[in-house]
């Protein structure tokens, strides 16, 4: 069995002060700075109980917080079940009273207006993420920015699903999970242009930092929904290097080149797909593709006639 040395002293400069950093796991001397070991396990509190005082002492319950509640998930809630903590059927003489408690404890929970408009565009975010698929550090991202928008009164005035939409085409923008426009505006009452003025509303009050989005971002959704093989993809990706080195790409919707870009590379590998199926998919028109499909042909020396 190995034995595990504890050390207590610096052996450069036999300094007791050592340091142990759990966020870098190392163990550092605070005197001269050598790095005594690293990769050390930060263990944690002892939550062990040897009797029931301290059991009782040390208990922990309750659900982690998240932002996804406007409470932070700290707050008490009392659940639909007709059941007491241990299990049992709750009298029927006591259920009127119990639902009077659960009620005005939803509601003490929801007592201000800010609040009660947080709760709402934190549910509507979660609703519309899930109608997306999209995963929840994204939901995450978006629940933090419509929080900020919040304490910045930007809701004030605007409809919480415009706000919610913006929030979360900013998040999938940050997260580098692209959805277009036209994918947020086909999964809420608010039009596009709406949306498009709140995002650009968020970004200017939050001085939010977004990279400029790219076609390469859009290629392997599109070509995974347009069930195309890897062949396409890597061709698609070697006609993207030479769009962008030519800077064809500037000053045009990137959704738009991709689909173009990716209906070359299909005809190139003889899996052809109809410009209407990539439009669809792409969300954009037939004559936008045609209208890239030219450019990029005469930029590569494609002599293949459009389809």
């Amino acid at each position: 069995m190995k034995e595990i040395e504890v050390v207590n002293t610096c052996p450069e400069c036999r300094s007791e002060r050592l340091v142990r950093d759990y966020e870098r796991a190392e163990i550092v001397c605070e005197s001269c700075g050598l790095v005594l070991d690293q990769f050390i396990i930060d263990e944690g509190p002892d939550w062990r109980a040897f009797d029931s005082e301290q059991r009782e002492s040390r208990e922990r319950a309750g659900p982690p917080s998240s932002v996804m509640s406007h409470d932070k998930g700290l707050s008490t809630s009392i659940g639909w079940r007709n059941k007491d903590a241990y299990g049992r059927q709750i009298p029927h003489k006591s259920r009127a009273q119990i639902y009077r408690l659960r009620k005005w404890q939803h509601r003490i929970r929801t007592s201000k207006s800010g609040e009660r408009s947080l709760a709402q565009g934190l549910t509507e975010i979660n609703t519309m993420a899930s109608k997306m698929g999209l995963p929840r550090h994204v939901r995450e991202s978006a629940a933090v920015l419509y929080r900020k928008a919040s304490l910045k009164n930007l809701v004030r005035g605007r409809s919480i699903d415009e706000v919610v939409a913006a929030t979360l085409y900013a998040a999938c923008r940050q997260c580098n999970v692209p959805r277009t426009l036209d994918e947020i505006a086909g999964k809420t009452p608010v039009d596009r242009k709406s949306i498009g003025r709140t995002y650009r509303t968020l970004v200017r009050e939050l001085g939010l930092k977004l990279l400029p989005q790219s076609p390469r971002d859009y290629i392997a959704r599109f070509c995974n929904r347009l069930n195309l093989d890897m062949d396409v993809l890597r061709k698609a990706k070697d006609i993207l290097d030479k769009v962008e080195k030519d800077e064809l790409a500037s000053g045009v919707a990137p959704s738009g080149v991709a689909a173009a870009v990716i209906y070359i590379s299909a005809m190139l590998c003889n899996k052809p797909c109809t410009q209407k199926e990539v439009a669809e998919v792409a969300g954009v028109t037939e004559v936008t593709i045609r209208n890239r499909y030219k450019r990029i042909s005469a930029a590569i020396g494609l002599q293949k006639p459009t389809a």
